[in-house]
């Protein structure tokens, strides 16, 4: 038998569904290229298209372990987003400013 998510829900006791979306948050805020992509409700084509590169440069791109920062940025921004490099130490975090965004900066996604 099929119940709905919100009747389970509500079931659920305020410390567990807290707990939940504790879960599910982290989940949003990690996530591969690909997932972020259909997150977005964004094909691989209509980036491409954004990014002036075919289909294929795109599904390559979303299998990379290593890319240069520029193409990530390139990435993020076609899909609506800024793009910020974080160095976490445990006193604290720098934003890391070699990376930010200059004007000239027209990397392919390629």
């Amino acid at each position: 038998m099929t119940k709905k998510f919100s009747a389970l829900r509500a079931k659920m006791s305020p410390a567990a569904r807290a707990r939940a979306a504790k879960r599910a948050q982290t989940m949003l805020s990690e996530m591969p290229l690909q997932e972020l992509r259909h997150a977005k409700e964004l094909s691989q084509v209509k980036l491409a298209e954004a990014l002036h590169v075919n289909q294929a440069a795109i599904s390559r791109l979303e299998r990379r372990t290593d890319m240069y920062i520029s193409t990530l940025r390139s990435y993020i921004k076609a899909m609506g987003g800024d793009l910020d490099v974080i160095a976490r130490f445990p006193d604290g975090e720098v934003r890391i400013s070699n990376f930010a965004e200059q004007a000239d900066d027209t990397h392919p996604a390629a």
